[in-house]
C-alpha cells in the first residue's frame, strides 16, 4: 500500500463552470480523486490522505499564501508518505513550483503539483491525466524534489523540474521547461527521462523560515518604459527582468528617465539593490548588459526569471545582511542554475 497525501488550494482543477463562470468548488477538489478511483485499475494499492489549505483561483495567489501550503505540509509529517501531489491553477503555477522546491530542498520524498486547463468535467480537461502522471512517478520514480506533470494540447505529458517551469505560453496555456529541456515525459505508463537534472541533496535542511518579502519590486522592459513613474517606497530590492538575450534599456537617447542605468543610480542613492534576469553567463554579452554591470546591477545568472522572484522573495525574507544574500542567491539549492 502506498500513501499519498493530496494538498488542495483550488485553481481550475478545483473549479467548476456555472452559468458561464469559472470558481472554485468545495466539492470539485476532491472530484478529483473519485475520477481516479474510477478509473485507475490499480486504484486499490494507493491511500490518499487530504487536506485543502486553501480554496482560491491561482490569479489570487500571494507570497503568503505559500507559507500557509508549507506549514500544512509540514504539520502532516511528510516524511510518512510516499509522496505529495499539489493541486494548483495555472497562472501562478511556476512560481509556487520554485518556492516549494526552494524550501524543500532536501527533501527525499517526491512533490508534484498538478494543475488542469479546463474544469474537470470538461472534455478536453487534463487534469486526471496531469493527476495519473503524478501517481505514476511516485510509484515508479520515487525521486526527491518539486516536479510538474502537465500534458500540452494533443501532446503527450512532459515531466517539468520545478525550478526550470517557466509562466505558460501567451494565449495558448500550454507549458515548456526552460530552453525546452523537460526532466523527461510520460506515455502509456512508462517515463522516459530525458533531461534528468541531478544534483546532491543538502545533508540537512537549510534551516530556511517559511518567510517571503513583500518589499522586492519585479519589473518588466518594454519599449517606452518610463521610470520615472516607478514608486520606490517601501521596497527593499529590484528584480528588472530582461530581453531575450539579457539586455534592456541603457540608453538615454530619448530621455533619462528611459535609461536603466539612470534608473539604477537612482536606487543606489535609495540603498536599493538591483537584481537582473534573465541571462546565460558566457564569456561574450552584449555593451549594454556590461554598462549595467559596471554600474552596480547585480545579475542572476543562468536562471529563469520565475526562480530568480521566488529565491529573491525568500532570500530577503530570512536574511538580512547583504552578503548573506547574495551568498544564498549564488548558491545552487535546488538545481535552480541552468548548465
Amino acid at each position: 500500500m502506498k500513501n499519498i497525501l493530496v494538498v488542495f488550494t483550488g485553481g481550475t482543477i478545483g473549479s467548476v463552470a456555472t452559468s458561464g463562470s469559472i470558481d472554485t468548488s468545495k466539492t470539485a477538489a476532491f472530484k478529483l480523486i473519485q475520477l481516479f478511483q474510477q478509473q485507475y485499475q490499480n486504484q486499490a494499492q494507493i491511500h490518499f490522505d487530504s487536506l485543502q489549505p486553501l480554496q482560491i483561483l491561482s490569479e489570487n495567489l500571494a507570497p503568503r499564501a505559500w507559507k500557509i501550503i508549507i506549514s500544512a505540509i509540514v504539520a502532516a509529517n511528510p516524511d510518512e508518505y510516499d509522496g505529495i501531489i499539489i493541486t494548483h491553477g495555472t497562472d501562478t503555477l511556476a512560481y509556487t513550483a520554485c518556492a516549494l522546491s526552494f524550501y524543500f530542498n532536501a527533501s527525499s520524498i517526491p512533490m508534484l503539483l498538478v494543475s488542469s486547463d479546463h474544469p474537470l468535467d470538461h472534455p478536453k480537461a487534463n487534469g486526471l491525466e496531469n493527476f495519473i502522471c503524478a501517481v505514476e512517478f511516485i510509484l515508479q520514480i520515487k525521486k526527491g524534489g518539486v516536479f510538474v506533470p502537465y500534458r500540452n494540447y494533443q501532446q503527450t505529458t512532459q515531466l517539468h523540474h520545478g525550478t526550470h517551469l517557466p509562466c505558460s505560453l501567451q494565449l495558448s496555456g500550454d507549458f515548456f521547461s526552460v530552453q525546452g529541456k523537460s526532466y523527461g515525459h510520460y506515455e502509456n505508463r512508462q517515463f522516459s527521462l530525458v533531461n534528468p537534472v541531478e544534483h546532491q541533496l543538502p545533508t540537512r535542511h537549510l534551516g530556511l523560515k517559511a518567510e517571503f518579502s513583500e518589499r522586492i519590486l519585479m519589473l518588466k522592459p518594454y519599449p517606452g518604459l518610463n521610470y520615472a513613474n516607478v514608486n520606490l517606497e517601501n521596497i527593499d530590492a529590484i528584480l528588472h527582468d530582461l530581453y531575450h538575450s539579457g539586455t534592456a534599456c541603457t540608453s538615454p537617447y530619448w530621455g533619462e528617465n528611459y535609461s536603466l542605468i539612470e534608473f539604477i543610480n537612482r536606487c543606489k542613492s535609495l540603498g536599493i539593490r538591483v537584481y537582473l534576469a534573465p541571462a546565460l553567463k558566457s564569456d561574450n554579452a552584449y555593451q549594454s548588459t556590461r554598462a549595467l554591470i559596471e554600474q552596480g546591477a547585480t545579475i542572476i545568472w543562468n536562471m529563469s526569471i520565475e526562480a530568480a522572484y521566488v529565491k529573491l522573495l525568500l532570500a530577503y525574507g530570512n536574511f538580512t545582511d547583504t552578503q548573506d544574500i547574495l551568498d544564498f542567491m549564488i548558491r545552487d539549492i535546488a538545481k535552480e542554475h541552468l548548465d
